[in-house]
């Protein structure tokens, strides 16, 4: 066993690139062994691509921002743009691509409009009014972009967001042409929760929950038998767990408290996670750690803590406590941002305007499947004094954003700034893997606000633009706790 070595950075998990999400079954790697550290741009999705229809809005009548101005030139420049964003829309297909200079031409495209993740309307010139009032009337995720010198439809673009054709219409106005991918990233979580399939290990009842779930996002959330788990763990070959707890065990800053023995259990149910997923062709996988996996007839030997972490550091999901909402938002964070999100238990402190956000479930790679991995030391389960975890280091300055999807209908959320870690051995206190963040807005209000239950989402990065985009696009009330 390695004491205190250097964190070697965590090797790719998964297979490469797009291909991950169109590969059937067999797609996973089995072991510790080195995989493919090609950019991984769409985890959590199954198997088709995300698809958009790309419509360039010009009227031939339109005299600004110039008059005969060249559509072909435009549309020229505009696939050059696209073409330098390819690695970051490479799971994207592009179903339908026109340009449009007059509200006939959107209606021959209607069947093939209404079976698209979303639309993006690329704005040439003024008097694209109607071309776009038809496309609105098709009810589908839109989003309109725009450079300024577009035309001056603008101004109108609020006031047609309240109105019921445009009740599903977002807007960039930007220069910035990066902002291309931006304006799709609501459409990958879209086009994810849709062919997401979550297993649930519980003998509680979620059917009401799983139904709604199914009819307004298109996720599938089914049962899976404890025995089932614990014959995937049996059929594990031991030399492959091995190799999986020799990974963990070389690359931990310190192994504290766990023994090799119980490492090589847990990654051994790790193993038997990833190959249940590819069973049954699913994203995501849930457990019931305080009920249900501890069944008294049915013996299962480890604690899915660590094979929890390993399927997020691979792009799909692991979430602990059966906590169905968190599964739903950490879906989400894989399509709007690429990352994985950490399930907390809170606590606040008023006079630092902070919340720490604690969980004994650290994940690793909170900066996406492709990134390099933050230290961790292998603890064991704070409450149990048992089990294998990763107490994972991130990183202090970043900013973060929380949310928790409430039923289909309702987003709760706030943001803030990392401002500590807290991992030493000193700090015995809560969770393993713990981070205080400052809250944007008020700590006060927060807690005032709180609601619906203890966990909450964490993503790093500030999505909460990608988060507005997407919950309008699927009717989602979004509230701020913090304000």
């Amino acid at each position: 066993m390695k004491k205190g070595i250097q964190r070697r950075e965590f090797l790719q998990l998964a297979a490469a690139g797009s291909a991950l999400c169109l590969s059937g079954p067999g797609i996973f790697s089995f072991g510790a062994g080195p995989r493919s550290e090609t950019k991984i741009i769409s985890p959590g999705c199954r198997k088709t691509k995300v698809k958009v229809a790309r419509i360039y809005m010009g009227t031939s009548h339109g005299l600004w921002p110039k008059p005969n101005l060249n559509f072909k030139e435009e549309i020229r420049f505009y696939e050059s743009e696209f073409a330098k964003l390819k690695d970051e829309l490479s799971d994207v297909d592009f179903v339908v691509d026109e340009l449009i200079t007059s509200p006939e031409q959107v209606v021959p495209l209607k069947d093939k409009l209404k079976n698209v993740d979303g639309i993006l309307a690329i704005h040439f010139n003024i008097g694209i009014g109607s071309i776009l009032n038809e496309i609105l009337s098709l009810s589908q995720p839109t989003m309109v972009f725009a450079v300024p010198y577009s035309g001056h439809e603008w101004v109108g673009f609020g006031e047609l967001r309240k109105q019921p054709r445009g009740a599903k219409m977002e807007c960039i106005l930007s220069s910035d042409y990066q902002q291309l991918a931006a304006a799709i990233r609501p459409f990958r979580a879209i086009h994810h929760l849709r062919e997401a399939k979550i297993l649930n290990l519980t003998t509680g009842s979620f059917a009401p929950y799983a139904a709604d779930i199914k009819k307004k996002l298109g996720t599938e959330i089914v049962p899976i038998e404890l025995q089932r788990v614990v014959d995937a763990y049996g059929a594990v070959n031991d030399g492959d767990a091995k190799k999986e707890a020799d990974w963990w065990i070389g690359n931990a800053e310190r192994v504290v408290e766990p023994s090799r023995e119980n490492i090589f259990k847990s990654c051994k149910l790790a193993l038997a996670f990833e190959k249940l997923l590819e069973e049954e062709n699913a994203t995501v996988m849930t457990v019931d750690c305080y009920g249900t996996m501890w069944d008294k007839t049915i013996k299962l030997s480890a604690y899915p803590c660590l094979g929890f972490t390993r399927l997020n550091n691979m792009g799909l999901g692991g979430i602990c406590e059966s906590d169905l909402p968190s599964a739903m938002t950490h879906i989400i964070f894989q399509g709007l941002a690429g990352k994985p999100g950490f399930i907390s238990d809170p606590t606040l402190d008023e006079s630092k305007n902070s919340i720490i956000l604690a969980h004994c479930l650290g994940t690793t790679r909170m900066d996406g499947p492709d990134k390099p991995a933050a230290p961790f030391k292998l603890r064991t389960i704070m409450e149990r004094q048992e089990g294998v975890v990763p107490q994972v280091k991130m990183r202090i300055g970043q900013k973060v954003t929380q949310a928790i999807l409430i039923g289909p209908d309702l987003l709760q959320y706030f943001t803030g700034k990392i401002i500590d870690s807290p991992v030493s051995l000193e700090q015995d206190r809560g969770c393993r893997t713990k981070i205080e963040v400052q809250v944007d807005g008020d700590a006060t209000k927060l807690w005032k606000n709180w609601s619906h239950g203890l966990h909450r989402q964490t993503c790093y990065g500030d999505i909460t633009k990608e988060l507005a985009h997407f919950c309008r696009f699927k009717e989602i009330q979004m509230i701020n706790e913090a304000a």
